[in-house]
């Protein structure tokens, strides 16, 4: 499994009930600072998240993204 953190731009004030909408978005919410929301994903392949990030950039209003993906220290 892969999981990532995707900061959101938009001043759309639903975005973050937008992205809750897509597959493998597991929560997402409204954040204040330089974004507006954060999507938290988990898929089961690296690729997919470029795929969710896409489809993030193509819902109307969304200005930028920035993609935070986890990184597992293995023991």
């Amino acid at each position: 499994m892969v999981k990532a953190v995707i900061l959101v731009r938009s001043p759309k004030r639903l975005i973050a009930a937008k992205l809750g909408k897509l597959e493998h978005v597991y929560n997402s919410f409204p954040v204040s600072g330089q974004f507006d929301a954060v999507a938290l994903v988990q898929v089961s392949d690296l690729s997919e998240i470029r795929d969710i990030t896409t489809k993030i950039q193509m819902i109307p209003g969304v200005e930028r993204t920035e993609t935070m993906i986890e990184i597992q220290k293995s023991i």
